[in-house]
């Protein structure tokens, strides 16, 4: 018994919440996993085309998976177009495409009425008129089409006297469509679909010994689970499906690059 007190008290330590700053980690500012891709793009030969963005929908209706309860949480992130529109800015540095907000339309529509409104009750008649909004040539649509979970799984481990170690990993496939519109004539002017893999790893390993000429036993485990974030996958995906995007209209003729 005498070294049953101390396992004890070293197990309630390591259950206890760490507090060192490696754990806790500051918020940090996220940045495109293909930035410089983007950025590098060769600017067009023409000036920069106006192009909308309204939404870039999850199609795919997964929810997370949960081994002990039914999870009704989606399985992947629900406001993409944020993502597309960054790509959108990013491509050539700035110099491919003027993007127009149209996710927040209805926001915009109302503070402009509220600043017609307030104008008129101070000026009347004469009230200054407000400036025109941009009108895009291109619409930029799609979203997230596919979330193939488990796609690969598998593991290995081994054991002996009373030490054993494993590892399982999962391969988790995540799929997005993109397509450019003509507003003129509503014809689907390129479409692009992209794939990026979502891996999950997971180690672990166990000592079981008996102390006290084998009436007293303890077992310990340490495991860790390392999992790619999905959110950084899919925009993975997204800016893959620009950069796709600007060299297939390059190839159809639509545009030239210097």
């Amino acid at each position: 018994m005498k070294y049953l007190l101390p396992v004890i008290l070293l197990l309630t330590g390591c259950a206890s919440i760490p507090k060192s700053p490696g754990i806790l980690e500051a918020p940090k500012l996220q940045k495109s996993p293909l930035e410089k891709q983007l950025l590098s793009l060769p600017p067009p030969v023409n000036p920069r085309m106006t192009i909308a963005v309204y939404s870039f929908q999850d199609k795919t209706g997964a929810r997370k998976t949960a081994d002990s309860y039914a999870s009704f949480s989606a399985a992947v992130t629900q406001g993409a177009e944020v993502w597309l529109i960054d790509a959108l800015r990013l491509a050539g540095n700035g110099k491919w495409f003027q993007v127009l907000e149209r996710a927040s339309l209805d926001n915009i529509i109302k503070e402009r009425q509220l600043i017609s409104q307030t104008r008129e009750s101070f000026f009347g008649k004469d009230a200054e008129k407000m400036t025109p909004m941009l009108f895009a040539g291109l619409i930029a649509d799609g979203g997230i089409i596919g979330y193939d979970s488990n796609i690969l799984t598998g593991g290995a481990g081994a054991s002996v006297l009373g030490i054993s170690a494993n590892t399982q990993y999962r391969k988790d496939v995540v799929t997005v469509s993109l397509r450019i519109i003509s507003v003129g004539t509503g014809e689907v002017l390129l479409s692009v679909a992209t794939t990026k893999t979502i891996l999950s790893v997971q180690a672990s390993g166990n000592l079981f010994k008996f102390y006290d000429h084998g009436v007293t036993p303890v077992e310990s485990e340490l495991g860790l689970t390392a999992n790619e974030p999905n959110t950084i996958a899919i925009r993975s995906a997204i800016d893959q499906a620009v950069i796709e995007i600007i060299a297939e209209g390059e190839r159809a003729g639509l545009w030239k690059h210097k």
